[in-house]
């Protein structure tokens, strides 16, 4: 059964002593859509060149957050994300070090650019796609590509992200996680809502700037936590009928994903998890 609670300030002046939070959602809400979880779990069964991939596009944002903020992470709110982001994806700590020590460095002279594209995927499904390239017509084509062979195509600026709306995404996961406590402790911490559909994560939503703060008090409270960023989420949802739009839809987003200058891609799939791959 769908719970939703709305816990407004004079219940959480009971029950946190009069801590100063206005409201919050709390509830079982269904997550499909950024499928966030969805990607996590494909991303810990890959193969080792598919983490390899992951790895390269860990290290160019972290080129760039050196580069835009300094090396240092205390001072750069920026690059505490990406090493957290890294740490969450198992990328071992000696290679952190060499790609801060890169980046830190003058040897490497490449100039990322930061491009939003958007788009359409078979039968109206909303795409966007977040890049880092050091050559936006290369880039550019790719995408395009991508999109044609799925039979959608590439949108302008604004043409889709008006349906997602940017958030933090934080998961953590449930095993040995006490429900009420976290729940209590996000509240405290500033989160936005907290949903608790899936099966073995919980996911706490969050204003795009605090996600790294909530994520380190709640670190810091011993929660293991699988993932944490900004990310788009989508206002409404497309579903696929046909077997055949799945796969086209399916081929498109692991096209983008095998892509070194795509660092993320969002959709709204609504029914994702129903796919089952030839």
């Amino acid at each position: 059964m769908i719970k939703y609670f709305v816990l407004k300030f004079d219940l959480l002046k009971q029950v946190q002593a009069a801590k100063q939070i206005c409201r919050i959602g709390i509830g079982r809400i269904k997550m499909s859509g950024h499928n966030k979880w969805s990607t996590i779990k494909r991303k810990k069964g890959a193969n080792d060149a598919a983490r390899a991939k992951v790895f390269t596009k860990i290290g160019r944002e972290l080129a760039v957050a050196v580069k835009n903020g300094g090396a240092d992470p205390n001072n750069n709110a920026k690059l505490r994300d990406v090493i957290a982001k890294a740490k969450q994806n198992n990328v071992p700590n000696d290679n952190i070090d060499r790609m801060l020590k890169k980046a830190a460095g003058d040897a490497d002279t490449t100039n990322y650019e930061e491009i939003i594209y958007e788009g359409y995927g078979p039968s109206g499904v909303a795409v966007v796609v977040e890049t880092l390239t050091d050559n936006r017509n290369r880039t550019a084509g790719e995408v395009r590509h991508y999109f044609d062979k799925a039979g959608g195509n590439m949108g302008n600026p604004g043409s889709v992200t008006f349906m997602f709306e940017k958030q933090g995404v934080i998961i953590i996961e449930k095993e040995d996680t006490d429900e009420d406590q976290l729940m209590e402790d996000a509240l405290e911490a500033g989160a936005t809502d907290f949903l608790t559909d899936e099966e073995d994560i919980f996911e706490i939503r969050t204003e795009p700037n605090d996600v790294g703060v909530i994520r380190d008090e709640l670190g810091e409270k011993g929660y293991n936590i699988i993932s944490s960023e900004a990310a788009y989420i989508p206002s409404t949802y497309t579903r696929l009928e046909s077997q055949d739009d799945m796969k086209k839809m399916a081929k498109m987003i692991e096209m983008f994903e095998e892509n070194d200058d795509v660092q993320n891609i969002y959709h709204n799939w609504e029914n994702e998890d129903e796919y089952e791959e030839d």
